[in-house]
């Protein structure tokens, strides 16, 4: 009989070379997602604080129960967002065949989170004349982030789809009196909202792809070493 098949005096059956791959495969699709995971949890919780201080977003108080005034849900549900969409892009480029125009790096990568931050900051802090204003700054600021770390155009596509998704969602939670905006002036909600959704989809997106790049990188140099 084959060495691979197994034997009556209680032998280990051994694992071929397909199993292994598919294991190695799964871990490291896990390992990703736990890093999205946290990286989600993260910015849920600084940007989140920014706008609670600035009073955009408010909580009732019987929520606010952490050191960062936040609902103890908001940075589980962004982590989980994050999770997905950082594995999703990487998917879809393998999906469509389309390469990436820019250089891969982790130094772009920060930078991006950056500007990220910084778009979210100014639409806390920074005093507009109006929400047109306001609003029409913050989508030319995604806009040119998606054009600066990214210009695909599955990216750009996800980003739009996963920011109206998201708008949609947030008008639910506060139609049902979640929480709340200050001065809502679109439904319910602030006009600009979907440019900061767009804007963190694309930045999530690119350390997808970096973690993905990484994971690659490796998986080739065990291979020549082996």
């Amino acid at each position: 009989m084959a060495e691979d098949s197994a034997q009556s005096g209680g032998a280990p059956i051994r694992r071929g070379p397909y199993i292994s791959m598919i294991t190695n495969r799964t871990m490291n699709l896990l390992i990703r997602a736990a890093m999205l995971f946290m990286v989600g949890v993260f910015l849920a919780l600084v940007l989140n604080l920014l706008q609670v201080q600035r009073n955009v977003t408010l909580f009732p108080p019987d929520v606010i129960t952490s050191i960062f005034s936040s609902a103890w849900w908001v940075p589980p549900c962004c982590g989980t967002a994050a999770a997905l969409i950082g594995l999703l892009y990487p998917c879809m480029d393998r999906r469509l065949g389309e390469p990436h125009k820019l250089k891969r790096e982790w130094s772009n990568v920060m930078r991006c989170v950056a500007v990220f931050v910084g778009i979210n900051h100014a639409s806390a802090k920074v005093d507009f004349a109006n929400n047109v204003q306001l609003s029409l700054t913050l989508a030319a600021l995604s806009v040119g982030l998606w054009w600066t770390f990214d210009r695909s155009r599955s990216g750009f596509g996800l980003g739009v789809i996963i920011a109206i998704l998201a708008t949609l969602a947030t008008q639910l939670l506060v139609y049902n009196g979640v929480f709340q905006y200050t001065s809502p002036d679109f439904l319910y909600i602030r006009s600009w909202l979907p440019c900061i959704f767009f804007a963190g989809v694309i930045t999530v997106g690119n350390i997808g792809r970096q973690l993905a790049l990484y994971e690659y990188k490796v998986s080739q140099e065990k291979t020549h070493q082996d």
